[in-house]
């Protein structure tokens, strides 16, 4: 069974978006962490709003571990060609999907203004899985889901509230688990220790996980971290998860890594 973490950073400069450490977490931290606490692979996500050239980090990454890591890279998406963009990072080293998010007030409105009606069906025709920090627009990505059924969807943190602990970071869970009637959606279990409001394991998530657990059940789920802003060590994020007595075993092994694995199409 390979663990797999859905979602970490790399980057050596730029000033890192809190909660996020503060100092550059560089390839060789990533292997060292995910050695001690027994993680086969993990999810580059580049964080170029802070890191122009993490994209390329990302690539020599996986040039030089192959069966650690694999991309959902940021390309650029405001210049004209970025649809040829879309199609052509496919071919890069370990490309397997992109992740986007919009958090700038130049750009906070993409998705709801039409500014992105062009993305949707460029990645749908380039096979690219798209993961987004979606938890304030929800309900339409169920309609760019139905309108692109061949498009798989990701949403990012289990659509939280960024900032928020406890029930009060999961203001939007009906909205999120309506999402599984499109069977083109998945959800990103990532982040969980950082919005409990208790001390490991964070047994006040177990609810939250329940409820997307009986939603899109353990094969559109996909357990991770985005360690670096984890108020935990990266072996507790795994335990707390894989300690949960009411997942069956075969199930914990989908969530850890094989479903995504089959999701994204990465053959480690």
């Amino acid at each position: 069974m390979p663990i797999i973490d859905a979602q970490i950073h790399l980057w050596r400069t730029g000033t890192a978006r809190p909660p996020h450490q503060a100092e550059p977490f560089l390839v060789d931290d990533a292997i060292r962490g995910m050695d001690e606490a027994g993680i086969d692979g993990a999810i580059i996500h580049p964080p170029a709003s802070w890191d122009l050239a993490s994209n390329e980090q990302a690539v020599k990454a996986v040039e030089a571990h192959p069966d650690r890591f694999a991309i959902f890279g940021y390309p650029p998406i405001d210049p004209p060609e970025s649809g040829v963009i879309i199609k052509d990072w496919k071919a890069r080293p370990g490309m397997l999907g992109y992740r986007f998010y919009f958090g700038k007030p130049s750009n906070r409105n993409w998705p709801q203004d039409g500014t992105l009606d062009w993305l949707w069906p460029a990645a749908e025709q380039a096979g690219m899985p798209l993961a987004l920090l979606a938890g304030d627009w929800l309900p339409l990505l169920g309609e760019i889901a139905e309108r692109h059924p061949d498009l798989k969807l990701i949403v990012d943190h289990m659509g939280a509230l960024r900032g928020a602990k406890g029930d009060a970071a999961f203001p939007n869970m009906k909205e999120l688990t309506a999402l599984a009637s499109f069977p083109n959606v998945a959800v990103k279990l990532t982040g969980g220790p950082f919005y409990a409001d208790d001390a490991y394991p964070f047994k006040s998530l177990h609810k939250h996980y329940r409820a997307m657990y009986d939603a899109f059940g353990p094969q559109r789920l996909f357990w991770g971290t985005d360690i670096t802003k984890m108020p935990c060590s990266w072996s507790e994020c795994l335990t707390h998860f894989q300690e949960i007595d009411w997942i069956p075993e075969a199930d914990k092994s989908l969530i850890l890594g094989d479903a995504l694995c089959d999701w994204i199409g990465w053959n480690r």
